[in-house]
C-alpha cells in the first residue's frame, strides 16, 4: 500500500514537471515564430539568390562565348543585353543590401535572444536546483507522513482501547448510579420514618406533659381549696399582720401568693404546704417559657453579643462607585467597622464606615473571574470569597495578602462559608457538589454530590444548609455526609441566613417571597411579599437583622424593602437610589448600618440618622 501511494506521488510530480515544461515551450515558441519566419525566408532569398547568381554567371560566359565566336553579330543587340544585365545586377545589388540589412536585424535579434535563452537557461538551472531541494522536503515529508500514519494507528488502537474501558466505565456508572439511586430512596424513606417516629414521640411527650400539667394543676387546685378552708392558727411568732392586710385586700380571692406567707409547721403529713405549693407552682410555671412554642424572642432577655439597637434604615448617607461593573457580594465585619465589596472586575474591595462614610482601604486581588460571595472569620481577621474561576481564596484583612487558593470544583463556585470553629470551610457549586475544606492541611475533605446546582449555603455547628437551583433547601449532617432532611419551595433559592441564635432559617427564592423556617419544626414559619418585590437574579441575598427582628432583601427594580418578623408586614420601601436590580444587602452587626450593592457598580450606606 505504502509502495503503490509512493509510486502514485512519483507519477504525479513527473506528470507536473512535463506539463510546466509544456507550457514554458508554448509561451517561449510564442515569442520566436516570427522571428524563425523572417529568418526561413531570408534564407530562401539568399538560396534564389545564389541560384540567380550561377544562372548569370552561366548565361554571361554564354554571352561572352558566343561573342568570341560570332563577333560579327549586330551590336544593338549587344548593347541591350548589358544594359539588361547592368539593370539586373543593380536590382540584385538593391535587394542584396535590403537582405543584408535584415541579416543584420536578425542577427541582433539572434542575439538578444540568445541572452534571453541564456536567462531563461539560468532560470532553469536555479528551479532544477529548487526543485531538487523540493524533492528532497518532499522526501522527508513523506518519511514524516510514514511516521505520522504509524503514529496514527497506535493512537486509533489506544483510543479503540480507551473507548472500550469508557464503555465499560459507562455500564458500572450506570449502575452504580442505579444503586445510589435505590439507596438514596431508601435513605429517604428511612428519614421520613425516623422523622415521623420523632414526630410521633414528640406528640406523646407533648400529650403525657399536658397530662401532667393537668394534673399538677388540679392537685393545686385542690391543694389551694383546701388551704383556704383550714383555720389558720394563731402563733405568735407568725407574721398575722401581712397576712391580714393581704386577706382584707382580696376578700373572697384565692391568690397563689397567700400561702407563701403562712406558718407550715401545723401539718401532719411532715411535708409543708408551702414547699408542696411551691414545689407546683414552679413546676406549672417555672417550665412554661422552656417549653412555650409561641413564646417570642424579644420577651426574653438579650443574649450577650446581640444588638439590642437595631435602626431602621431610612435615607441614604453615602452613595458611591463600589466596583468597575456588577457588584454580585457585600458583607459587613464582625465589628461592623469594615466592609467588604465583590464584583465582576475580579477583586474584593474593603472599605471603612467613618461618620456614615465608606472610605476605601484597600483591594484583595488574585481573583481570575467575578466574585460571588463573601464572608468574614468570626474574628474578622481573615476574609473568604468565591468566584466564577471555580476556586475560593482566602485573604488575611490586616495586610491584605492571600493566604489560601481553594481548587477542586469544576464550576463556578457561588457560595463558601466558614464553620463555627474557623479552620474548616464549605463551599458550594454550580458543579451540583458541595466540598468541605480544612484549613489546617488545606485540603478537600469531603465532596458531596447534592444532585443541583448550589446558590447559598449557611452553617450550625454539625449541619449545613444549602439552596439549590430545584427549589430544595437540603440539611446535611458534616460528620455522616448524607442528607438529614430536605425542604422544598415554590420558586429556585437564591439566599440563605440564619438569626442570631441559629433557630430560624431565612431563604429567598424565584418566586418572589421570602421566607422564614422554623428550624425546630422544619416548617415554614412565615412568608414575606409585597407589591413590586421581585427576586433579580439567582445570587440574590437577603438578611436578617442583628436581632431577627426584621429582614432586608433587594428587589429587581432598586429598590429595599424591610419586614418586621414580628407583624409580618413591610416596615419601609426605599427606592430612590439605585439604578439597577440590588444583588445583596448586609446588616452591621451594630445595627446601626445597612448596605445595598446592585448590577450597576454602585453601593448604598443606608441608616435612619
Amino acid at each position: 500500500m505504502v509502495v503503490m501511494a509512493e509510486r502514485r506521488l512519483e507519477c504525479s510530480w513527473k506528470r507536473h514537471v512535463v506539463e510546466q515544461l509544456k507550457q514554458r515551450d508554448r509561451v517561449q515558441r510564442h515569442a520566436f515564430e516570427e522571428i524563425i519566419h523572417q529568418y526561413n525566408r531570408l534564407l530562401e532569398k539568399s538560396d534564389l539568390q545564389t541560384v540567380l547568381s550561377e544562372r548569370y554567371q552561366s548565361d554571361k560566359y554564354d554571352l561572352q562565348n558566343r561573342h568570341d565566336s560570332s563577333p560579327g553579330l549586330d551590336l544593338s543587340r549587344n548593347d541591350s543585353l548589358q544594359q539588361e544585365m547592368a539593370q539586373m545586377r543593380i536590382r540584385h545589388q538593391e535587394e542584396l543590401t535590403e537582405l543584408h540589412k535584415k541579416r543584420g536585424e536578425l542577427a541582433q535579434s539572434v542575439i538578444e535572444l540568445n541572452h534571453q535563452i541564456q536567462q531563461k537557461d539560468k532560470e532553469i538551472q536555479s528551479n532544477e536546483a529548487k526543485m531538487e531541494e523540493y524533492q528532497r522536503q518532499i522526501a522527508e515529508l513523506e518519511g514524516e507522513c510514514r511516521e505520522l500514519r504509524g503514529k496514527l494507528q497506535d493512537l486509533e488502537q489506544a483510543n479503540q482501547t480507551l473507548k472500550d474501558e469508557y464503555d465499560a466505565l459507562q455500564i458500572t456508572f450506570g449502575a452504580l448510579e442505579e444503586k445510589l439511586r435505590r439507596t438514596t430512596d431508601d435513605n429517604q424513606e428511612l428519614v421520613s420514618r425516623w422523622m415521623a417516629e420523632k414526630s410521633q414521640e414528640a406528640n406523646k411527650l407533648n400529650a403525657e406533659n399536658e397530662k401532667d400539667c393537668k394534673r399538677r394543676q388540679a392537685k393545686l387546685q385542690k391543694e389551694l381549696a383546701e388551704a383556704a378552708k383550714e383555720p389558720l392558727p394563731l402563733d405568735p411568732d407568725d407574721d398575722i399582720e401581712v397576712l391580714a392586710e393581704d386577706s382584707g385586700k382580696g376578700t373572697g380571692e384565692t391568690s397563689p401568693n397567700r400561702p407563701l406567707s403562712r406558718t407550715p409547721s401545723k401539718r401532719v403529713s411532715g411535708q409543708s404546704p408551702q414547699s408542696s405549693l411551691l414545689g407546683s407552682i414552679s413546676n406549672i410555671f417555672g417550665r412554661r417559657p422552656g417549653n412555650s412554642y409561641g413564646s417570642s424572642p424579644e420577651c426574653t432577655e438579650t443574649p450577650s453579643g446581640v444588638c439590642a439597637d437595631v435602626r431602621v434604615p431610612a435615607t441614604a448617607l453615602h452613595v458611591f462607585e463600589a466596583h468597575d461593573g456588577e457588584v454580585n457580594a457585600v458583607r459587613f465585619s464582625p465589628g461592623s467597622r469594615l466592609l467588604a465589596t465583590g464584583g465582576m472586575d475580579r477583586r474584593v474591595k474593603l472599605w471603612e464606615v467613618v461618620s456614615g462614610r465608606c472610605e476605601p482601604k484597600g483591594a484583595l486581588t488574585g481573583s481570575n473571574a467575578g466574585i460571588t460571595s463573601i464572608e468574614f472569620d468570626s474574628a474578622g481577621s481573615y476574609l473568604l470569597a468565591a468566584s466564577n474561576d471555580f476556586a475560593s481564596r482566602i485573604w488575611t484583612v490586616d495586610d491584605f495578602r492571600l493566604r489560601h487558593t481553594l481548587t477542586g470544583h469544576s464550576g463556578k463556585v457561588l457560595a463558601a462559608r466558614f464553620l463555627l470553629d474557623n479552620a474548616r470551610i464549605v463551599s458550594g457549586s454550580y458543579d451540583r457538589t458541595l466540598k468541605l475544606w480544612d484549613l489546617r492541611s488545606k485540603v478537600c475533605m469531603k465532596t458531596v454530590f447534592a444532585g443541583s446546582s448550589c446558590n447559598d449555603i449557611v452553617c450550625t455547628e454539625q449541619c449545613v444548609m444549602s439552596g439549590h437551583f430545584d427549589k430544595r433547601v437540603r440539611f446535611w449532617d458534616i460528620r455522616a455526609e448524607s442528607i438529614v432532611r430536605e425542604l422544598e419551595l415554590m420558586g429556585r433559592v437564591t439566599s440563605l441566613d440564619l438569626n442570631h441564635d441559629r433557630t430560624e432559617l431565612l431563604t429567598c427564592s424565584r418566586d418572589d417571597l421570602v421566607k422564614i423556617i422554623d428550624l425546630r419544626s422544619n416548617a415554614v414559619r412565615q412568608t414575606f411579599s409585597a407589591q413590586g418585590f421581585k427576586c433579580g437574579a439567582d445570587w440574590t441575598r437577603v438578611t436578617f437583622s442583628p436581632d431577627g427582628s426584621y429582614v432586608a432583601g433587594g428587589s429587581a427594580d432598586g429598590a429595599l424593602y424591610i419586614w418586621n418578623v414580628l407583624t409580618g408586614k413591610l416596615e419601609r420601601t426605599l427606592d430612590k437610589n439605585h439604578s439597577s436590580a440590588i444583588n445583596s444587602v448586609s446588616w452591621s452587626p451594630s445595627g446601626a448600618y445597612v448596605v445595598s450593592v446592585e448590577k450597576g457598580c454602585k453601593a448604598v450606606l443606608w441608616s435612619d440618622m
